[in-house]
């Protein structure tokens, strides 16, 4: 073989396939990341267990959602939704604490929240009632499913060039409980119009919200390594206590007020800086 050839075959896509900081060896069969050690660029093989197979549990939940809401089983459908947002909320904490951050996780981690977040919601509340609204049904399902991708797609492109105290848009988890939410609250309720129309205003105003460019707090400066007082921890034992008497209901409550709290606040804030102005 050629030296023009060895250099063809080398630089072939199909051999080495390069994206973002990492490639993927395809003879090794490993994923190759470069990562900065000390300033210097070091190559490592492999993928962190960890935190990619939390990420792996939360695709899981979400995939289990979906097969649960196609076969009726609506109430684990949602269920499976919450614990696929703790899961999520736990594998990039593990990986910070850990150090065991890496390209591969966040892109694997946005896949996943795309299925777990984004399709599985979409389908679950289109098995449960818009399936019966025919075109309208799967149009109002296909603006949530648009819309959490959208907004994915938007988050990974944003990450450290806006406030992290914010999020631009309804976050993909807070809308997917607020359609979880409202599946598991009303899972017995018979079908009727009113439960229909909540459902179509629901879901397709949390996917129009997750594009939108309202402001919703991200509560990430919450410090959770400090103390406090000890009033505190009895807070939280409250709020487990009323969350325990009954779960559906109290989730689907707490996630639709902070999803209407972006548009109240921002119309508060118009409000406010008009009032400024004419003074």
């Amino acid at each position: 073989m050629t030296d023009e050839k060895k250099q063809t075959k080398k630089n072939d896509p199909q051999e080495t396939n390069e994206f973002k900081g990492h490639e993927y060896d395809i003879e090794a069969g490993e994923v190759v990341e470069e990562e900065l050690v000390e300033g210097a660029p070091v190559r490592r093989k492999g993928i962190y267990l960890l935190p990619n197979a939390l990420t792996t549990a939360s695709l899981f939940s979400g995939f289990y959602a979906i097969v649960s809401a196609a076969n009726g089983m609506f109430d684990n459908a949602a269920i499976a939704i919450f614990v696929s947002m703790i899961l999520d909320g736990l594998d990039g904490r593990v990986a910070r604490l850990t150090n065991t951050q890496s390209k591969f996780g966040e892109e694997y981690d946005s896949l996943a929240d795309m299925v777990a977040f984004g399709v599985a919601p979409g389908l679950v509340a289109f098995f449960w009632s818009l399936n019966n609204l025919g075109q309208v049904g799967w149009a109002i399902t296909f603006i949530y499913v648009a819309g959490a991708a959208l907004r994915l797609a938007r988050f990974n492109t944003q990450i450290g060039s806006v406030d992290k105290n914010y999020f631009v848009g309804l976050a993909s988890p807070a809308a997917a409980a607020c359609v979880a939410g409202l599946v598991w609250c009303f899972h017995l309720v018979e079908p009727a119009s009113w439960l229909t129309l909540m459902t179509i205003i629901v879901v397709g105003g949390c996917g129009v919200l997750m594009v939108s460019n309202i402001l919703y707090k991200s509560f990430k400066d919450l410090d959770m390594r400090g103390r406090v007082p000890f009033a505190a921890i009895l807070l939280v034992v409250l709020i487990f206590v009323v969350v325990a008497l009954d779960p559906a209901t109290v989730l689907f409550t707490v996630f639709l007020a902070y999803a209407l709290s972006g548009p109240v606040l921002a119309l508060f804030r118009k409000s406010r800086r008009s009032g400024d102005q004419s003074a």
